[in-house]
């Protein structure tokens, strides 16, 4: 059996005509995984052995039950960025010396285990999650999935990849600064980045704790919702928490519209004025292309000034944000340097300059761009 589709819903269909399908999946993803040309995304995986295990679990359950309707991922495969816990699997952040087990796994994947999804493994990723690339790994760089010759994106390189490879059906990664929409959009996937406080970073090793948060790669945007309304809940043990203001459903719209009937017949998108293309011409025209395809699905493209955007996006690695890397791993990079790779160091070393009142500084630099971007914002659909 070759898999025509690993969107969610089409697999849900097949399991509840016949549970056992399953392990039909399962094999086939064995022979996707086994056959795929890029090892590098993975870091670590289950033995088969688990994971077929655990599958005649769920599918016992499911014959027990009567059904695997108590299930709302019955049988889905995914995979995990390798800075969230699995129980079971070491955890490295991409940094072998800094490996450790688990006591037990993050709140999002006890969730979606008890969905009934099903952990292939652990994904690769640019150490530390610092980085866009998918190339700042002991383990490999990543490929795109298009073409060897680029970047992945990063830092959730390893699970978009498996994703945007047919490996498994969504995959977990994390997004401070678009290191899980960088990966999608590089590999034509969906990467969601969800409120933070909504998934529980609880299991989450940070890079940013303030910023940080679990993001959902997916095949649509269907997929990532019906994932994102599984782990959506709130943690009392995690303090950055918090209930989702709107009920998140898996068969219902979550997002109101301000016109349901009519949704993209209309809509305002924003242009950046000025553009920074480096001297890529391919990208430039890949830029204009977005633009033309969004016109004729009835977009009016809105020029505004990036420049508030541009300089919140540099607090992160050139204002005081940086030390957030050193509460989060800095201890480690400065007793084991040469366990580190050296653009990472260098990183983290900014942090040791950053005083106190430079931090409040940059948080009330921040403050006052977002209140510069609002009515951006609200000028327009999306950017």
């Amino acid at each position: 059996m070759k898999i025509q589709n690993l969107d969610i819903e089409s697999l849900l269909s097949l399991y509840k005509k016949d549970p056992s399908q399953l392990l039909v999946i399962l094999e086939e993803i064995k022979k996707n995984i086994n056959d795929f040309p890029d090892p590098a995304i993975w870091i670590s995986r289950f033995s088969w052995e688990q994971i077929f295990s655990r599958a005649q679990d769920l599918i016992a359950k499911a014959t027990t039950h009567g059904s695997i309707q108590s299930f709302p991922l019955f049988g889905i495969p995914f995979a995990v960025k390798d800075n969230i816990d699995v129980l079971g699997l070491s955890t490295t952040a991409a940094c072998p010396g800094f490996s450790y087990s688990p006591t037990e796994s993050a709140q999002a994947i006890t969730l979606l285990e008890k969905a009934g999804a099903i952990v292939i493994g652990k994904t690769n990723m640019d150490q530390f999650a610092t980085g866009l690339v998918g190339t700042r790994s002991p383990y490999g760089k990543v490929k795109n999935i298009f073409n060897p010759e680029y970047i992945s994106g990063g830092s959730s390189s390893g699970s978009a990849i498996a994703v945007a490879g047919g490996l498994v059906c969504f995959a977990l990664g994390t997004d401070t600064a678009g290191s899980g929409r960088i990966p999608a959009g590089f590999n034509n996937i969906v990467g969601l980045k969800p409120s933070r406080g909504l998934i529980s970073s609880r299991g989450l090793l940070p890079a940013c704790r303030s910023l940080d948060c679990i993001s959902i790669f997916a095949l649509t945007a269907k997929d990532a919702e019906k994932v994102l309304s599984q782990i959506a809940k709130p943690d009392a043990a995690d303090p950055f928490s918090r209930i989702a203001p709107i009920e998140l459903s898996p068969t219902n719209n979550s997002i109101p519209s301000k016109n349901p009937s009519n949704a993209i017949s209309s809509f305002k998108f924003g242009v950046p004025s000025t553009l920074e293309f480096f001297g890529d011409q391919k990208y430039a025209e890949q830029f204009q292309k977005a633009i033309e395809v969004l016109i004729s699905m009835g977009g009016n493209p809105v020029p505004i000034d990036f420049t508030v955007f541009k300089e919140a996006a540099q607090l992160l690695y050139q204002g005081p944000w940086i030390a957030e890397r050193q509460a989060a791993f800095g201890g480690f990079v400065h007793e084991n340097p040469n366990e580190v790779l050296p653009i990472i160091r260098e990183i983290v070393s900014k942090a040791k300059t950053i005083s106190a009142e430079q931090a409040f500084q940059g948080y009330y630099q921040l403050k006052k761009l977002r209140l510069a971007a609002d009515p951006i914002l609200s000028a327009v659909d999306f950017l």
